[in-house]
């Protein structure tokens, strides 16, 4: 076994489940970006329909959460 094996089997403890709840963060929070990022593109193109893109916004960004909340139950329920 070499000597970065041998480190890291002495330092890291832990669950799985933390590492994947971080990795499952990452795809809510790009999906936040792009919602916000398209629609105040959107609502600078056509002001008329900002209550319209704002109502899908919001639509948006509580179904990407939703999954960032469900990554973050998932360890907990599947952990050791």
């Amino acid at each position: 076994m070499s000597a970065l094996q041998s480190l890291a089997a002495e330092t890291v403890h832990g669950s799985v489940g933390s590492i994947g709840y971080g990795l499952a963060a990452i795809g809510p929070g790009v999906g936040v970006g792009i919602i916000f990022g398209n629609g105040t593109q959107a609502m600078a193109r056509q002001p008329e329909a900002a209550g319209l893109i704002r109502a899908n916004q919001i639509l948006g960004f509580v179904l990407c959460e939703a999954l960032a909340l469900i990554g973050l139950v998932m360890p907990f329920v599947y952990g050791p």
